[in-house]
């Protein structure tokens, strides 16, 4: 980039290059001060992610939780009424109603899940874009434990949905980024873990807390708990993702009285900066040009959003990835609601709460990381990532329809335990892949698409169509078995990934990424 002109008193004077997101300088001497370290090594990223992502789920295990979510008060023909509790006794929620506030928090998740992608390439900040969404998350938690009426409760539930949507779509390429090579899948493996450890884990603390002290301070626990990460991800040294070029870029040159100053703003799909000069002269002449300038700019930053989304939805390995990954939830989401009820009338059982909960919960644990772990072992490509998904599935598949086809609760149970250990060992190399078959400033809105897919076509509409499915059938072993056979579907679909020309991508480097001085090195060890 060409010095701005200026007198020739003005050469010799130093020329600062100043980067609010790198934190380094360059003068025109040629020397450049050395880069800042974050305090942060991989391992502590790693766990701090994880620990908020075990918040998220916690959250959605409190808000489902007997104790939470309560009962409605009963009345018997007699006038003798039993008061309710928790959150559908106090607000005197009928089923539908109560069935409204998972739904609010689908809407907010699925709605947010592609803006802070966009917010993320637009501000170039993801780190503390993940800070906005757990401080939208975390105050809207805390109003979950004080509302007065079921709409607020319904808002402050969307809200939260909203909050979780900047961390799960922008936290798994900072682990990816960070991770050593030879343990990348095992590592989002350990991240995607959480999931079913925190939904878990929420069951029980819900329950706990609602019956010592109060439903309300379930969620003020929460709040508390996670505020210490809201602040770390304002105050610590923010880290780059791989991928995003710092997006200002300020030369300031001071020549004579004047102050000049020229701002890289943004950077074209050629690669060259575009430059905006500016002065303090005449700086109230440029507030229409700056209006302007402004309204162009974001135009262009729609522009190029809706170009990446257009590149991800013809990726076919990427497609068909998601497209598998939406069957598998479809079945697991069913399974999660209706599991319970379905084991309860069919092999009589008069725990089936605790024991579905107990199988998830190791079973995701074990899988989950399981699956990682061979990922790795086998070199981690895109091919081979299929392989594992398309049998993982396909056994796990068999194992559970065959479960289902058992008189015996205990061989039941044991097929069951087998076929979910199987079918969570999809989690990591499914996301695994999501996150390397595109380039690397494409990553966040690859899992936001993938995440918006798997709800609206997965597990959002799988509980009712199964209902509707039993409501028709009256029988619960044919509509589990239905409901099994799905897992077929995916596996086809991910067979179908195994014959496509695949590339990992993590190391191909657009124009955004390549301008000097881009901080995408990984945080030091």
């Amino acid at each position: 980039m060409a010095e701005p002109s200026g007198s020739k008193e003005s050469e010799n004077i130093p020329v600062v290059v100043v980067s609010e997101n790198l934190e380094s300088a360059t003068t025109n001497s040629g020397k450049s001060p050395k880069k800042k370290t974050t305090w942060c090594s991989p391992k502590c990223l790693l766990v701090i992610f994880c620990i908020m992502n075990l918040l998220n789920y916690v959250d959605r295990g409190v808000i489902a939780s007997t104790g939470v979510n309560g009962t409605r008060k009963i009345c018997k023909e007699t006038g003798e009424c039993i008061a309710g509790t928790g959150i559908q006794g106090d607000f005197d929620l009928t089923n539908s109603q109560d069935g409204l506030l998972p739904s609010a928090f689908m809407v907010g998740l699925l709605v947010a899940s592609p803006i802070f992608p966009f917010l993320a390439k637009t501000c170039n900040k993801p780190f503390k874009l993940i800070g906005v969404g757990l401080l939208i998350w975390t105050i809207a938690t805390a109003c979950c434990g004080v509302t007065s009426r079921f709409w607020n409760i319904a808002l402050c539930r969307m809200l939260v949905g909203v909050g979780e949507a900047s961390f799960m779509s922008l936290a798994s390429p900072f682990i990816d980024d960070n991770a050593p090579p030879a343990k990348k899948a095992f590592w989002i493996a350990l991240f995607y873990m959480c999931i079913p450890v925190g939904i878990a884990v929420g069951y029980v603390y819900g329950g706990f807390v609602a019956s010592n002290l109060n439903w309300r301070a379930a969620f003020f626990g929460e709040a508390i708990l996670m505020l210490p990460f809201v602040l770390l991800c304002f105050f610590m040294e923010p880290l780059q993702l791989k991928g995003f070029a710092s997006s200002e870029a300020t030369l300031t040159q001071t020549v004579g009285p004047e102050l000049h100053e020229i701002k890289i703003t943004e950077v074209s799909d050629q690669g060259k900066d575009v430059v905006e000069v500016s002065s303090t002269e005449g700086q109230s002449n440029n507030k229409t040009s700056r209006k302007t300038y402004l309204s162009k700019r974001t135009i262009n930053q729609i522009s190029r959003f809706l170009k990446d989304l257009k590149v991800i939805l013809l990726d076919k390995v990427y497609v068909v990835s998601v497209s598998g990954y939406v069957a598998y939830t479809f079945v697991l989401g069913a399974y999660s609601y209706w599991g319970p009820k379905a084991g309860a009338d069919i092999y009589h059982m008069t725990n089936a709460d605790i024991l579905f909960g107990l199988i998830t919960s190791v079973c995701g644990v074990c899988g989950t990381l399981a699956g990682g772990y061979l990922l790795d072992r086998m070199n981690s490509s895109i091919k081979n990532g299929f392989k594992l998904l398309t049998a993982t599935t396909a056994l796990g598949g068999i194992c559970c329809f065959a479960a289902f086809c058992f008189k015996s609760m205990y061989g039941f149970l044991a097929f069951f335990v087998l076929g979910q250990l199987f079918l969570f060992g999809a989690q990591g190399p499914v996301n695994f892949m999501c996150l390397h078959c595109v380039k690397p400033s494409l990553r966040p809105i690859s899992l936001a698409i993938s995440t918006v897919a798997i709800h609206i076509f997965g597990d959002v509409p799988s509980s009712p169509l199964v209902g509707y499915l039993q409501d028709h059938i009256h029988k619960w072993r044919t509509t589990a078995l239905i409901l099994t056979s799905i897992f077929a579907v995916a596996a086809a679909i991910w067979l179908i990934g195994i014959f496509l020309d695949s590339v990992d991508r993590y190391n191909e480097e657009d124009n955004a990424s390549t301008i000097q001085g881009s901080n995408t090195e990984p945080v030091a060890a």
